[in-house]
């Protein structure tokens, strides 16, 4: 019996040394896995910081296909492009400021140049001038996700993002390791009132901006920017009427949309080379001066004065003005045998539809086209085709009718194909002139009419905004009341925007 007792304890005490040494290893176990569960959150983190500078690494080949500097030949294109970056950039330094929630579904629209298509979720179109307009919409509140989505949806490669130290599947492990919110039933929402915050950002995904949402939530920015800039448009309103009269010009001119500020600081420095050297300027009576990126005379015979070239190099343009209007005068006299090779039609240069070309290029694009005319000998009756219209351009191959009744022609086209195409097209091209007309006129009164009835400071729209847009736009903005617009600059665009100079873009087929 007492041989049994003392075996009976024995085992107990060897269960419970055996119990104490689980407990033991159980703690070592639990050590070792709290150390690891650090780590590994301490490695998610840093998989999941990416700085504005990484960034900017890895949007490298956004920048290059859509950067507005590859889109010199295409001033619409160009400009779509610097707005949507400047949007794009508002957009990304969001993102990077502390405590920052307060994000809007932002649509953007990139003309990017052209390479092999590959299949996509955004809306793509593609062109034959060598590249293609991608509209995506962003809704991301990191700036990795950002990177991601922009590179996707331009169909650009996202492998180079690895060598950040960053990879999207740690995202998605994040959000299960780290800051994980309790994921409540839906009946919770329903039974406590609160709002459910996955189903709020599904219905902000959902719905579109409208105009008076979009007016009331940014009209505070833009009167406070417009105000601040109203000195300096006092200003550049001065120079300019001085300048203008100083030197007999016809009109100043800017072909892209730089800020007032910018603009200002142009005239001043034209202003100085008048101080300094006035003889140069004695040939500019009667001109329209244009500040763009590079300096020369353009195809529509305006000056061009390069804002980032300097005082030298514009003093060089205006010293050659005779020499400009001597090829002025032959490049004329080239439009007419052209015209007379084609039964009459008209050649014309239209600046807003047309790639910035200088009197160089378009006398070039002339002569060979008149060149590749001649030796074709085309039976054209003349004086057949009077009071029709043609472009010449050197990005398309085949001919088409503008639906404002000028032809385009390519420079490449086929004589015998261009001759039929312009006999059928004819009377097509005669119609749409004539709705032309009757279009400008409509434009011109509507935004009279809406400029008065919103006592507006001004309404203009962008170059790629059409006279048919343009109507649509103003007739139903004059079935609204909008009381936000007094006072204010509205610009009619593709996409909504605020200026830094407080001017108000809208898409011309804004919801409501």
């Amino acid at each position: 019996m007492f041989c049994s007792l003392r075996t009976v304890r024995r085992q107990k005490k060897l269960v419970f040394t055996a119990f104490m040494f689980l407990i033991e290893e159980l703690g070592r176990l639990t050590e070792k896995r709290l150390c690891l569960d650090k780590i590994l959150l301490q490695c998610v983190l840093q998989s999941r910081t990416l700085s504005g500078a990484d960034a900017i690494n890895a949007l490298r080949p956004f920048y290059f296909a859509v950067h507005p500097d590859f889109f010199g030949q295409h001033p619409k294109e160009r400009e779509v492009n610097e707005n949507s970056l400047k949007r794009l950039n508002g957009y990304l330094e969001n993102l990077q400021k502390p405590g920052f929630r307060s994000f809007k579904p932002t649509q953007l629209t990139f003309y990017v140049r052209e390479r092999e298509p590959n299949s996509s979720n955004v809306q793509e179109s593609f062109s034959a001038s060598g590249f293609r307009a991608v509209s995506f919409t962003l809704h991301t509140r990191d700036l990795l996700s950002t990177v991601l989505d922009i590179l996707n949806s331009c169909s650009l490669s996202t492998e180079h993002v690895q060598s950040l130290n960053v990879s999207s599947q740690p995202h998605k492990e994040a959000k299960s390791t780290v800051n994980r919110p309790i994921k409540w039933d839906k009946t919770y929402y329903s039974f406590t009132g609160f709002k459910d915050p996955e189903e709020e950002l599904e219905q902000a995904q959902r719905v579109e901006t409208t105009l008076l949402s979009w007016l009331d939530y940014n009209e505070a920015s833009a009167v406070k920017k417009l105000k601040k800039s109203l000195p300096l448009r006092k200003e550049l309103e001065r120079l300019k009427i001085e300048l203008s009269h100083e030197l007999q010009l016809s009109d100043i001119r800017w072909q892209r949309s730089w800020g007032i500020a910018h603009r200002c600081s142009q005239l001043h420095s034209l202003g100085r080379l008048v101080q300094q050297r006035p003889e140069v300027l004695e040939n500019v009576k009667g001109r329209t001066v244009v500040f763009t990126d590079r300096s020369g005379m353009s195809a529509a015979g305006h000056i061009m004065l390069g804002t980032m070239d300097v005082h030298h190099h514009w003093t060089k343009i205006f010293e050659r003005l005779p020499n400009y209007y001597k090829l002025q005068k032959r490049l004329l006299l080239l439009e007419d045998r052209i015209s007379q090779l084609l039964g009459g039609i008209q050649v014309i240069y239209i600046e807003e539809l047309q790639p910035l070309l200088t009197l160089e290029e378009y006398f070039e694009l002339l002569n060979s086209f008149y060149n590749k005319l001649r030796d074709s000998r085309l039976p054209f009756h003349p004086r057949s085709l009077r009071g029709l219209q043609m472009i010449l351009e050197s990005d398309r191959y085949a001919p088409s009718l503008h639906e404002f009744g000028h032809f385009m022609i390519p420079t490449v086209c086929d004589p015998a194909a261009l001759q039929w195409f312009i006999f059928a097209k004819a009377q097509e091209a005669r119609e749409n002139l004539k709705r032309k007309e009757e279009m400008m006129i409509t434009e011109k009164e509507l935004i009279s009419t809406s400029t008065e009835r919103f006592s507006l400071d001004r309404l203009y729209k962008e170059p790629s905004v059409s006279s048919a847009q343009m109507i649509d736009c103003c007739k139903r903005l004059l079935e609204e009341s909008l009381p936000y617009l007094q006072g204010m600059h509205l610009c009619v665009s593709h996409f909504y925007s605020v200026l830094q100079d407080g001017d108000l873009c809208i898409p011309w087929n804004w919801k409501n």
